[in-house]
């Protein structure tokens, strides 16, 4: 209020300097102008616009410091927010860590375990090809032993045929069921 009073009277001699009249003359627009507006702000002051406009002002101010409130409570509240979610996002990291550490480690014991069923596997395999062969030579032993059990026993009937008599033949057949005799009984 003291503000406009010294404004309204710093430009009272502006207006009186301007014009090349009196300044007092209601032929001096510029004294007309500023009555007119000394009239329209009394009029304002009057009717206490001033204190409306103050209110208005106050209020505004009031509103202002409410939004900015609620913007440093909404600030405060998004950077909890943030550190809440950060501190989520590490140990979400670390149980994932933990998860992949964990995944390798069953992966190298299951590939472990893989590989010594794989060599069990060879080892029986092994083992069984060893004894196919065993038995396979074994019987191409036997096999060759009977060949020549029977080439033998063929080329001795051949000779003792051609060498023997018949009354030596029945008295070597006569000996061989006796000694067959004695063996089963």
């Amino acid at each position: 209020m003291r503000k406009l009073v010294t404004a309204l009277i710093g430009m009272i001699p502006t207006a009186a300097l301007a014009s090349s009249e009196p300044f007092l003359s209601l032929y001096n627009t510029h004294t007309v102008v500023l009555i007119a507006f000394v009239l329209f702000l009394g009029v304002l002051i009057y009717l206490g616009v001033h204190r409306k406009v103050g209110e208005m002002l106050d209020a505004r101010a009031e509103g202002i410091r409410k939004d900015l409130a609620e913007a440093r409570a909404l600030r405060e509240e998004a950077e909890n927010l943030l550190a809440e979610y950060d501190a989520k996002q590490k140990e979400v990291a670390e149980n994932a860590r933990r998860l992949v550490a964990a995944a390798r480690r069953e992966a190298e014991d299951a590939a472990k375990v893989a590989r010594e069923e794989l060599d069990e596997s060879i080892r029986r395999r092994m083992k069984a090809a060893e004894e196919q062969i065993a038995s396979a030579e074994a019987a191409a032993v036997r096999q060759v032993r009977d060949q020549a059990v029977d080439v033998a026993v063929a080329a001795a009937r051949e000779v003792i045929a051609k060498a023997m008599s018949a009354s030596e033949a029945n008295k070597l057949i006569d000996d061989a069921i006796g000694e067959v005799q004695k063996r089963l009984h």
